[in-house]
């Protein structure tokens, strides 16, 4: 009986372990595309040691307001994660930097696999997220220098309230943390969703339906 309650704890805590980004078992390993003097780590090639640069834990341009004027919703994320900047590879976070024209928004949308801590830098925010069932909406007005934590999975949002433009930086506890915004994944899926499941599903007509998932 021991042996198998050793057995479920060593399968859970193996479960919860590969939920997140694995803890680094060296100093850093430099993410490359290629397999030229590479080792696997964590879904990347890690580069040589002996060729590492600083330029591998460098990433320049979020001093550049992203452009909110090129979407429906107004605001633009520019997200720095292991892809674009290589010595992020295996420590397990990433970040990004919201713009936002007025009343622009960030579109309620989750993370699978990172928590988000958001901190204003200019304009008001109203920001917030939803639990799983039974839903909860925890919700709150940001201004400069707020901070706001948005856990992993949950869908959230971030909308501009102000006449201004508003701008925030998010930390992200993951190298990739992803993301599936709501709206786009359910009416703008490729191949389609059939009109009929979400007809069902949000009590609209299908006519209604057709006619969102052609805005995506």
């Amino acid at each position: 009986m021991m042996k198998v309650v050793i057995v479920a704890i060593l399968a859970l805590a193996t479960t919860l372990v590969s939920a997140y980004d694995p803890s680094p078992l060296q100093d850093f390993c430099v993410a490359i595309n290629n397999t030229d003097s590479a080792v696997f780590v964590n879904g990347k090639f890690c580069k040589d040691p002996t060729l590492v640069t600083a330029n591998d834990f460098f990433f320049s341009g979020l001093n550049i307001p992203g452009n909110t004027a090129a979407n429906k919703v107004g605001s633009n994320v520019t997200l720095v994660n292991v892809d674009k900047l290589p010595g992020l590879n295996t420590l397990g976070i990433s970040l990004a930097r919201l713009d936002f024209a007025p009343y622009g928004l960030n579109p309620p949308h989750t993370h699978p696999r990172g928590t988000e801590l958001l901190v204003v830098i200019e304009g008001t925010l109203l920001v917030g997220f939803v639990t799983s069932n039974p839903n909860k909406l925890f919700t709150k007005v940001l201004n400069v220098g707020d901070v706001f934590v948005f856990p992993i999975g949950l869908i959230h949002f971030q909308f501009n309230i102000g006449q201004s433009n508003a701008v925030a930086f998010a930390g992200l506890s993951s190298q990739n943390p992803g993301v599936i915004t709501i709206a786009n994944a359910v009416f703008g899926s490729n191949p389609p969703i059939n009109p009929n499941v979400l007809a069902k599903a949000f009590q609209l007509d299908k006519n209604v339906v057709e006619y969102l998932q052609k805005q995506f």
